[in-house]
């Protein structure tokens, strides 16, 4: 299961930074393309600090995408659009491995990937159909967690972009302003469950819990939208 995280990790990243470069090369800045970052190459998008931190607490990031917004014809919305990429960059992956998964399960129900022991003469779901619903389920489950996690209305997380185009323009950049200390109001926040292990209070502020319910929210709607076109498929 380690080694699908980091795979997982790999490609959701990747994609997720060329969603960013690509929505806002399309709405006029170059800066990503210019600088080779429109790539699927997941060398290019790896920072080296954050690939630390996931190896070791789970917890890490990617290269950011370079964005010039002064390109933009509308600076806020080009910053919100290319922001808003990201995210659904990977809830488009959720969905994909979801769809996989039901595909896999489809086929195991339907008798195509059962392996027949004849020690115990019985049948059982071969190894590699294992691996893959594994896999997908996975994958599902840590993109659907991305996304929630980067709509965060936190500088400099994509939620903070979406939610600064509908912000006045002085507020706005108030509120950007707190982009210096994004990253330690995170830290602060993804540690609330531990403290409240000490005072009970913090667990209303536990926001890796609120995300998780979240996450989990939104996995169960992506299922509940496709169970019953794979319903057909079974009878």
């Amino acid at each position: 299961m380690l080694v699908y995280f980091v795979v997982i990790w790999f490609i959701a990243l990747t994609l997720h930074e060329c969603a960013h470069g690509y929505v806002a090369y399309r709405m006029g800045d170059p800066t990503a393309k210019n600088m080779g970052r429109l790539t699927l190459n997941p060398v290019k998008h790896i920072d080296p600090i954050g690939l630390v931190m996931i190896l070791v607490i789970g917890f890490g990031w990617a290269k950011p995408v370079p964005i010039n917004p002064r390109n933009f014809r509308n600076p806020k919305k080009g910053m919100a659009f290319s922001a808003l990429a990201g995210p659904v960059s990977n809830l488009l992956m959720a969905i994909l491995g979801v769809i996989i998964s039901k595909i896999l399960l489809v086929a195991v129900f339907k008798g195509q990937l059962y392996t027949f022991d004849y020690a115990t003469s019985a049948f059982s779901i071969n190894n590699f159909a294992e691996s893959a619903l594994n896999f997908f389920g996975l994958f599902a489950q840590l993109n659907v967690w991305f996304a929630v996690f980067n709509l965060i209305p936190i500088p400099p997380l994509d939620g903070s972009r979406v939610v600064s185009f509908f912000l006045p323009y002085k507020l706005s950049y108030y509120y950007n302003y707190i982009e210096r200390y994004g990253f330690l109001i995170l830290i602060l926040l993804l540690n609330m469950g531990r403290l409240s292990r000490y005072i009970g209070f913090f667990r209303y502020l536990d926001l890796v819990a609120g995300l998780q319910h979240v996450a989990n929210w939104v996995l169960y709607a992506i299922n509940w939208a496709i169970n019953p076109i794979f319903e057909l498929f079974v009878r």
